[in-house]
């Protein structure tokens, strides 16, 4: 029986990223019929320079107003996060009409405070190291709030999550821990499943394994269309 009914992803992006850290899945996704979503969150403008005086709960907010805008519009919808992203679908996995979600490098549990913060200021500094960074100012205040937002998803939200999901990790990843991966998995309480990527890093849809990777995600999406269409 044929689907006439649009499927719908929002995908979320990480931490002093954009879009583009997701753009080649939306693309993929795309192609096999995917209405998709990548709004860009607060405070992250091409310079950063909306960062100053973001707080956590305004990215929830944002992505909250834009899940129920899409629910409000299509029905069901299916959610990927990439690092921060993937803190903020769980808040949408458990408020709004989410069918599947897929966690990409969820910032869980990052290699070190420390170390993250001197990664940011590194890039700062540097510039252009890789083809899809950018020179950022980012306020000092932004890393406390991006902190503030990972606590409260590990103890509010990843333990709620009833939805089937799909967790991946790259286990080169040089942000985010790979066992956060394990983390998240154990915690979630619904249908799920677990992946690593073994040579994929932190950009996990900018790697070599990407296409590995965009096909997994469709799989799972694709897995219970047959039920979600009724048939």
């Amino acid at each position: 029986m044929p689907n006439h009914e649009p499927r719908v992803c929002l995908l979320l992006h990480g931490f002093t990223g954009g879009p583009f850290e997701l753009e080649p899945l939306a693309d993929y996704l795309r192609q096999q019929g995917y209405v998709c979503v990548l709004p860009t969150l607060p405070g992250h403008d091409a310079e950063m320079r909306m960062m100053r005086g973001v707080q956590w709960q305004d990215w929830l907010n944002a992505v909250a107003v834009e899940a129920d805008r899409l629910s409000r519009q299509y029905g069901t919808i299916d959610v990927v996060g990439f690092s921060m992203g993937g803190l903020l679908s769980a808040y949408v996995a458990n408020r709004f009409p989410v069918r599947r979600l897929v966690l990409l490098n969820a910032a869980v549990i990052y290699v070190s405070p420390g170390k993250f913060i001197r990664n940011l200021a590194q890039r700062v500094r540097i510039g252009l190291r890789e083809p899809w960074e950018r020179p950022k100012s980012v306020s000092l205040s932004a890393p406390v709030q991006f902190m503030k937002l990972v606590r409260y998803a590990k103890q509010q939200e990843l333990p709620r999550i009833s939805v089937p999901t799909l967790v991946v990790q790259g286990k080169q990843d040089q942000v985010i821990h790979p066992y956060s991966a394990r983390y998240i998995y154990d915690r979630l309480r619904g249908e799920k499943e677990l992946l690593y990527m073994p040579h994929s890093r932190h950009m996990i849809c900018l790697e070599p394994e990407a296409p590995q990777l965009f096909a997994a995600v469709a799989g799972f999406l694709d897995s219970s269309n047959e039920q979600h269409r009724g048939v």
